[in-house]
C-alpha cells in the first residue's frame, strides 16, 4: 500500500522533537517559566536588525512579483554571486556563482547532496560519533548504507577507526564542525590526518571519496580559532551550509551547497545536484529570503548570550565534578552522566522539570544534550537542578 522503507523511517520518531513537545504539554500545565527546555536547537537570539530592515524594505519597496516568483532553480544569480564574494573574501577563494546552488536550509542541502552523489545500496556514508540523528533518516532515505565511526576519547575524529571503515563502497565521509551535539570543532591537524587518509583511500580505490562538510555553526564560534575551511584542505569537498543558527532564521529555511571548482568532474556534480534538487521536490529556495540573504550577506551573528550562558553553565558543571568538553562552536553542551547512562540521568532530571536529550541518539548513550541557546535565567535556574542530580548519585 505504502513503501515499506517510508515506512520504516516514518516511524523512527525524533527524540529531540518528542521532548520538545513533551515540554509544551507540561509548560501548559505549571507554566513556561517553570520549565527548563533545553531539548531544541531554537535561536534564542533574535534576527540582526539587518535582517528586520531589510525585509521592511522589500516588502514596502517592491512589487510582490519582485520577492514572491520563482528563482531559476540554483537561486538568483545575485545572490549566489554574493555567497560566492564573501567566502572568497573569507577564505581566499576564487568562486563564482556558478560554484553555490541556493537551497531550503542544511537538510535540504544533505538530502541533495546524498541523493546526487549515491549510486546504488552498495554505497556507504561513513558518520562520526556523536552526529545529529536525522543524519541516518537522510542518508538511508537516499538508498545508502550508513556507517557508524566512533570517536576519539576527546570527541574528535578517530582516524585509526576511519581507516578501518574505509572501504571500496565508500562514497563520502561525513563530518560537522562545530559539532552538533558536542560543540567540538576539530582541529586542524586532525582534519589534515583525514584528508591524507581521504587521498590515499581515492588513489587506492580509483574514485572520488567525497568529504561533505555540514556546517550550519560555522559561525556560531566562541574561540578566535573557527573551524578549517575544508575546500581549500581537500578537493572533492561538498559543503552544507544554513543561515538558520548564524541568523537566526531556523523557521526560513534558506541555505546553500558549496561545489568547488577543482573537485573532480565538477560540471557532472552540479548538475547531479541540479537533478537531485529537482527530483526531491525542491523547485527553488525561498525568494524573499534569498533577497534578505544578498543584503545581509555579510551580517555577522550576535552569539554574546550564547556564550555568556556557554561560560556560566560549563564552569558551574565543572566545579561540580561533570565531565563535558568546553563549547568552543554551537550552542550546545554534551554532558556525560555519572552514571554514564544518559537516558537514566534525563529520567531524573524530568522529576526537576529539566528537559535534556539523552545521547543514545546522537551515538553516545553515556551522554545527555543540552541546548544552552535560551534566557540565561533558564541556564541560571538549571545550576540548582545539576547540584541536586549529582547528589543523587553520590548517596
Amino acid at each position: 500500500m505504502v513503501s515499506k522503507k517510508m515506512l520504516d523511517l516514518g516511524k523512527i520518531r525524533s527524540g529531540i522533537r518528542d521532548i520538545y513537545e513533551y515540554g509544551n504539554k507540561l509548560a501548559e500545565k505549571i507554566g513556561v517559566e517553570n520549565v527548563l527546555d533545553f531539548s531544541l536547537g531554537n535561536p534564542s537570539t533574535p534576527a540582526p536588525r539587518e535582517v528586520g530592515n531589510t525585509i521592511k524594505h522589500i516588502v514596502s519597496e517592491l512589487s510582490p512579483k519582485e520577492y514572491n516568483s520563482y528563482t531559476s532553480a540554483p537561486g538568483d544569480r545575485d545572490t549566489r554571486l554574493a555567497v560566492a564574494r564573501n567566502l572568497n573574501t573569507r577564505f581566499n577563494t576564487g568562486y563564482d556563482e556558478n560554484n553555490i546552488f541556493l537551497t531550503c536550509g542544511a537538510a535540504a542541502s544533505l538530502n541533495i547532496i546524498f541523493k546526487a552523489v549515491i549510486e546504488c545500496e552498495d554505497d556507504e556514508i561513513i558518520v562520526n560519533t556523536p552526529y545529529f540523528p536525522d543524519y541516518k533518516v537522510f542518508i538511508e532515505g537516499q538508498g545508502a548504507k550508513f556507517v557508524l565511526v566512533k570517536c576519539s576519547e576527546d570527541l574528535t575524529l578517530n582516524i585509526k577507526e576511519l581507516e578501518k571503515n574505509i572501504n571500496i563502497n565508500t562514497k563520502a565521509v561525513l563530518v560537522n564542525s562545530p559539532n552538533n551535539p558536542s560543540g567540538v570543532i576539530y582541529p586542524k591537524e586532525n582534519i589534515e590526518a583525514l584528508v591524507e587518509l581521504l587521498n590515499i583511500k581515492q588513489k587506492e580505490y580509483g574514485h572520488p571519496i567525497f568529504l561533505i562538510s555540514d556546517e550550519p555553526y560555522r559561525e556560531v564560534v566562541f574561540v578566535e580559532k573557527g573551524p578549517e575551511f575544508l575546500p581549500n584542505l581537500y578537493d572533492n569537498t561538498l559543503v552544507a551550509y544554513s543561515w538558520s543558527k548564524s541568523l537566526s532564521l531556523p523557521g526560513e529555511r534558506i541555505g546553500y551547497i558549496l561545489v568547488p571548482g577543482n573537485a573532480t568532474d565538477y560540471t557532472d556534480i552540479y548538475a547531479a545536484i541540479s537533478g537531485a534538487a529537482r527530483v526531491l521536490g525542491y523547485v527553488c529556495a525561498p525568494s524573499l529570503f534569498q533577497r534578505v540573504i544578498k543584503e545581509c550577506i555579510d551580517v555577522k551573528p550576535n552569539i554574546e548570550a550564547y556564550q555568556r550562558n556557554r561560560n556560566l553553565l560549563y564552569t558551574a558543571l565543572t566545579e561540580m565534578g561533570y565531565t563535558l568538553p568546553n563549547p568552543k562552536g554551537a550552542f550546545y553542551m554534551f554532558i556525560k552522566s555519572p552514571n554514564n547512562d544518559g537516558k537514566d540521568f534525563c529520567e531524573r532530571a524530568k522529576k526537576y522539570h529539566m528537559l535534556l536529550v539523552p545521547g543514545e541518539g546522537f551515538g553516545m548513550k553515556e551522554y545527555v544534550r543540552l541546548s544552552f541557546c535560551v534566557d540565561t535565567e533558564k541556564i541560571e535556574k538549571s545550576i540548582d537542578v545539576f547540584k541536586k542530580l549529582m547528589n543523587e548519585y553520590r548517596l
